[in-house]
């Protein structure tokens, strides 16, 4: 056997040695194997599933007193934690429970987390991107201050050209200056190890730390790792610099003032005499390694080396891909490569960088996961280039690269394309940059991990619960096996009904593959569309590898069915192919579309990861734990979901004649014609990244849009067909009321009207009607199929004729062939003759104007985008929109697609998104440059001779005024930018603000805002709100000049349609709030009864509608119109239909009961205060003598 070849390991991990044979081994492991032994865990510390932002939330509460929070993804679960065990009445190291409030803003709650420092109270919060930067003001004071405090921050992109959610390390990067020490982990098991090293080095150092690791790759990646016990956690702590933290803290007893204003005379030297505390940081984070390393019998330093003692080639790194180093590093222990993993950033200890490089190194290369524009370098490589100028190492060639920004997966065969680079001193890796060309070849690796896990990748639709699925069938794996688990989830911009691509992995020894699954053992499709959309699916799948497909058609119907490419990879790799139809499971034991359950059933049933018995009793006990509160009878649907996902996957055989289908592939998604930069974005940008390919992209291909520049109308060219049942349309019941049109959140139901030249060019057996009131035409209601999301709104509000409804949903492929009546509608509208008969100002006639918001991103039955639909028929072709970060600007222009089309003159909303919290400024900056542009307008008209070199208005702008929108959520209205609208309305310029009220935050993920009402739950409100609603209408009309109104479209359509007609038309700022049900409420009878929901809030007193229109008072007329009229439904009945408010009831009854009945009793009192302002504003009547 060949000799051993030695790893020398510093790091949290346990030190082996192993052989050169056992690093290369490339079996393929089946479920059965992974039952072998496994490295034992340290026998101190249970085991458990959890996240990188569980991990550090368990650490984060033991060691803090106070938590000021704001949700920001991808940290909010770390807050979310934290107040439900506050709520649960979990106790800290001290014996208490975590006091925590949620904050209008970062800003806000670091104000806040400062505020408490001072006075004494050891304190936290957790954020992540934008919401770090608005923290750097008291970042930089509490620094000053040397107060303890600990930021946890799961690292993430800072929006620059286009907003970014996912992880780098740009926002860190902006902290550095900030005098806050700045902690990596690199993985879920360093997050728990080493999130107590922040907190007692703070406290003993006296500087306040920025915890980090990556977001999403780190913050969501789910593992099975070892947890700390709160009493070790206790017994790391040193009683002493608590103590003097508390003698030194703001308190009156202390006569201590801080927060001066100093003069040049002094400031430089008091703010050089903190040096003696950063050089002395490094000592002290040592001190604390030690405390972790006694404990778990690990060697964690500042800089931890992993590698060849003899090593010549070093990367330095930090975060998560020093993971994926280290696994290429264990495949290929004969070369002389290392990796400097650095977990304290700053301060930067030089003297400690030094001494843990081999003195064998020639090459040293460190790696960013940010940009830094125009700088000869980035950070970190500045840095090390520092090191090594002090320490006189000018022996090592340095090289510095970037990669993985906005969470571009960095694989082992880049690490090592970055080992074999001796020639490119500055690169980029991960990417093809044929434009400055930095970028580095990477050729193809075999897999790097030894003894392969078993590595799944399951196919999603958004909402159809896989994600839950397959987190369940981690956390059940985990438990009751030996295996290691690593599980991650990605996901696509669209809010829901989106593709979300869930990667598990189950292995013998620890998992380091932080990066996505490219050749899985098991497959599983939930969607069958994606059969025909993604080639890569099935690519991915390896030799004698298992397939799962979810569909109705059986084994005859298959061969039909499949794209040849599909058959041919399975035929040929001898892949085992197994079909179960969860929807028609999910019918029948009434779970309806809630199939997670059923597919993770026969997850288990197909895999062999557990013996089948084994495995569905572990599911009943999942069930039971879930749903038994739930009652008997969703217990049972559960239970027999169970038992038939079990019985009814079937194996399929897959016949020889499979392997000569050959590799065609008819893809769905072709584009129709269209405008030749629409058509160009679309086949350059939009279908490589529909059809996962986005990743092969080069920059070369997004020279055209480096400003972020999008071509609007781009969703049309998706058809993502997501919907299992669409709407059928009966022309015999069909009253053509058009209310379908005008609720349909996607826009795929739009009326037709055809004079007899369009009938007689329509598509055969296109279904038509005469049109009612207007001779000579036809009618017809067009539906989308392949956009509709099957949400049933359309039907819902359908009052049809004599009791029979026009709208019915029936399943989408009985319906295919009917697209072509849609396709040739579309351009049809606006519907010229119709709107002579039928105004814009009425229901039916607004429908006939082209909507220039379609087939967006956003959720099934969404309560917002009905809205803004209609804005863009009134106005689309004039109109300029500020959309605050949100909701709405993620379904309206995400990546990569534009949802804000343009009408048949190329004009349409002139859209953009800034920030979360500068919405309303944003808008008024573009009002501003409006009024700008009609001034140059004004002169060039006065000048006659006059030629400007720009002209004072684009060209073919169109001829009727601009008009100007904000568009954002209650958390941007109410909380964090509600500044801002406050000073804009106040303003008095003529703009116009439309709040979308979800009563959460509804883009990250359903917490709180002062928008949402007394006694509701929410995240970061497990409890129940303890306080009322925040009135913003009643606030804005204070100022006597401000159109003010609440609109629920649902409730009533006329009401919705006129106030933001009078809005626009007033000659001021607008406010108009519109009550917009949102996937987070919870309702029962499901998202496509929104407009039912709506009107049910209206008819209990929930929520109000009324007018308040200040140019009626100057032509002597009510300025305020109460549209709401007296409510009739139960109060109670209306919460029981929302789980927002049946999750109190059933786990805080008495708490639900009285909460409930004072929000019933105000909303009585809030409804007889608007009858008052009836009164109020009534206008005075003349008196005789007056006369």
């Amino acid at each position: 056997m060949e000799e051993t070849v030695g790893i020398t390991s510093t790091p949290g991990a346990r030190q082996t040695r192993t052989s050169h044979t056992d690093r290369h081994a490339q079996v393929q492991v089946s479920p059965a194997d992974c039952h072998a032994q496994v490295q034992a865990p340290h026998p101190c510390r249970p085991t458990q599933t959890f996240d990188g932002n569980q991990a550090a939330a368990h650490v984060a509460y033991a060691y803090s007193e106070v938590a000021a929070i704001y949700p920001i993804t991808p940290s909010s679960p770390m807050a979310e934690l934290c107040d439900q065990w506050a709520g649960e009445d979990r106790e800290n190291i001290y014996g208490q429970c975590l006091t925590i409030s949620q904050f209008q803003s970062e800003a806000g709650a670091a104000g806040a987390m400062h505020g408490a420092l001072l006075a004494g109270a050891l304190s936290t919060t957790f954020t992540s991107s934008q919401g770090l930067l608005l923290m750097l003001p008291d970042l930089y004071r509490m620094a000053g201050e040397l107060l303890p405090g600990v930021i946890h921050v799961a690292a993430r992109t800072i929006a620059t050209h286009a907003l970014s959610i996912f992880g780098d390390h740009s926002d860190v990067y902006a902290c550095r200056q900030t005098g806050a020490a700045i902690f990596f982990s690199s993985s879920v098991q360093e997050v728990m190890d080493l999130t107590p090293v922040p907190h007692l080095a703070a406290l003993q150092g006296r500087v306040p730390f920025l915890n980090c690791f990556d977001g999403f790759r780190t913050s969501h990646e789910l593992h099975k790792i070892q947890v700390w016990d709160y009493a070790d956690l206790e017994a790391m702590a040193d009683p002493a610099p608590l103590s003097r933290f508390r003698e030194n803290c703001l308190a009156p007893q202390h006569g201590r003032a801080y927060g001066s204003a100093q003069n040049p005379d002094i400031f430089f030297q008091a703010r050089e005499a903190a040096n003696p505390y950063y050089e002395a940081l490094p000592g002290v984070v040592e001190e604390q390694l030690a405390k972790v390393n006694h404990r778990l019998g690990t060697s964690y330093g500042l800089f931890d080396y992993y590698g060849h003692p003899d090593a010549s080639h070093v990367l330095v790194a930090m975060g998560s891909v020093c993971e994926t180093i280290r696994e290429y590093l264990d495949m290929v222990p004969q070369e002389k490569y290392g990796l400097l993993n650095v977990h304290l950033y700053r301060p930067f200890s030089v003297r400690h960088f030094l001494e843990k490089l081999p003195g064998t190194v020639r090459q040293l290369t460190v790696l960013n996961r940010t940009k830094e524009p125009g700088a000869p370098g980035e950070p970190l490589y500045l840095d090390v280039a520092a090191a090594l100028s002090q320490g006189n190492r000018t022996d090592i060639q340095l090289y510095t690269g970037r990669y993985g920004l906005g969470s571009k997966d960095t694989t082992p065969a880049q690490i090592a394309a970055v080992f074999a680079n001796h020639s490119r001193t500055r690169f980029t890796v991960g990417i093809q940059d044929d434009v400055t060309h930095l970028s580095l070849p990477v050729a193809d690796l075999a897999d790097t991990v030894p003894e392969g896990p078993f590595a799944c990748k399951f196919w999603g639709l958004g909402g159809d619960g896989t994600v839950s699925a397959t987190k369940n069938i981690l956390k059940i794996v985990a438990s009751h096996t030996s295996f290691t688990a690593q599980g991650y989830f990605e996901y696509d911009s669209k809010k829901s009904r989106g593709l979300t691509i869930s990667h598990l992995r189950f292995g013998k020894a620890p998992i380091h593959s932080a990066y996505l699954i490219t050749r899985a053992s098991f497959v599983a499709c939930h969607n069958p569309v994606y059969l025909h959309k993604y080639a890569v699916m099935i690519e991915e799948l390896a030799d004698n590898g298992t397939f799962l497909l979810n569909c109705p058609y059986r084994e005859k119907e298959l061969e039909e069915y499949l794209p040849d490419v599909v058959k041919t990879h399975l035929a040929r790799h001898h892949i085992r192919f197994y079909l179960i139809d969860a929807l028609a499971i999910g019918k029948e034991t009434g779970l309806n579309n809630k199939i997670s359950t059923i597919l993770q059933a026969a997850f288990f049933a197909v895999s062999g990861l557990l013996p089948a018995k084994e495995a569905k009793e572990r599911m009943k006990e999942a069930a039971r734990k879930s749903y038994g509160k739930n009652g008997e009878k969703i217990l049972r649907m559960n239970e027999e979901a169970i038992e038939r996902g079990f019985a009814e996957v079937v194996q399929v055989e897959i016949p020889d004649s499979w392997k000569d289908c050959g590799d065609g592939m008819s893809l769905d998604n072709i584009p129709f014609s269209d405008r030749p930069e629409l058509l160009s974005y679309v086949k350059q940008i939009q279908q490589p990244v529909t059809n996962q390919r986005g990743n092969l992209l080069p920059v070369s291909a997004f020279l055209p849009y480096a400003d972020g520049y999008t071509p609007p109308g781009s969703t049309a060219h998706e058809r993502r067909n997501v919907a299992t049942e669409v709407p059928q349309w009966k022309p015999e019941n069909c009253i053509q009321c058009n209310r379908c049109s005008f609720v349909c959140p996607h826009a795929v139901i739009r009326p037709v009207v055809m004079d007899q030249t369009q009938a007689m060019e329509a598509p055969a057996g296109m279904p038509q009607v005469p049109m009612l009131g207007l001779a000579d035409h036809t009618f017809a209601v067009t539906i989308s199929y392949v956009d509709c999301t099957g949400c049933g709104s359309c039907a819902g509000v359908c009052p049809g004729r004599q009791g029979q409804k026009a709208l019915e949903m029936c399943p989408v492929n009985h319906h295919q062939e009917k697209q072509v009546y849609f396709d040739y509608g579309k351009h049809l509208l606006p519907a010229r003759d119709a709107l002579e008969k039928f105004k814009p100002d009425t229901i039916k006639g607004s429908q006939f104007l082209r909507p220039l918001l379609e087939f967006s991103g956003a959720c099934a039955g969404c309560g917002e985008t009905p809205y803004v639909k209609l804005l863009t028929q009134l106005f689309g072709s004039r109109m300029y929109i500020a959309n605050a970060t949100g909701c709405s600007s993620i379904w309206g222009n995400s990546a990569p697609s534009c949802a804000y089309a343009l009408d048949d003159k190329g004009h349409g909303p002139a859209w953009s998104n800034s920030l979360f919290e500068d919405g309303a400024e944003f808008g008024y900056g573009m009002l501003m440059a409006q009024e700008a542009a009609a001034r140059r307008q004004k002169n060039a008209a006065v000048l006659p001779g006059h030629q400007p070199d720009v002209p004072a208005v684009p060209a073919g702008a169109p001829s009727a005024p601009t008009i100007q929108w904000v568009i954002g959520g209650d958390g941007w209205a109410y909380d964090i930018g509600f500044g801002g609208l406050d000073h804009v309305l106040a303003s008095g310029k003529d703009i116009n603000i439309l709040v979308l009220d979800t009563e959460v935050y509804s883009n990250t993920g359903g917490q709180a805002s002062k928008a949402t009402p007394l006694g509701s739950t929410a995240k970061f409100l497990s409890g129940g709100k303890q306080t009322r609603k925040k009135d913003l209408a009643s606030m804005a009309m204070t100022y006597g000049t401000v159109y003010v109104a609440q609109i629920a479209m649902g409730a009533d359509f006329n009401q919705t349609l006129q106030a933001i007609r009078e809005a626009a038309a007033y000659p001021g700022p607008s406010l108009v709030i519109a009550y917009a049900t949102c996937i987070a409420h919870g309702i029962r009878s499901g998202m496509g009864s929104s407009a039912h929901e709506e009107k049910k809030a209206v008819d209990a007193g929930y929520f109000h509608l009324f007018r308040f229109n200040p140019a009626l008072k100057e032509k002597g007329q009510n300025p305020f119109t109460l549209d709401s009229g007296e409510p009739h439904l139960d109060y109670q009945e209306f919460l029981e239909g929302e789980i927002r408010y049946g999750v109190l009831q059933r786990y805080q009854p008495e708490q639900a009961r009285e909460l409930f009945q004072k929000a019933a009793a105000q909303a009585k009192e809030r409804y007889r205060y608007l009858k008052r302002l009836v009164d109020l504003y009534a206008p005075e009547k003349n008196c005789p003598e007056d006369s």
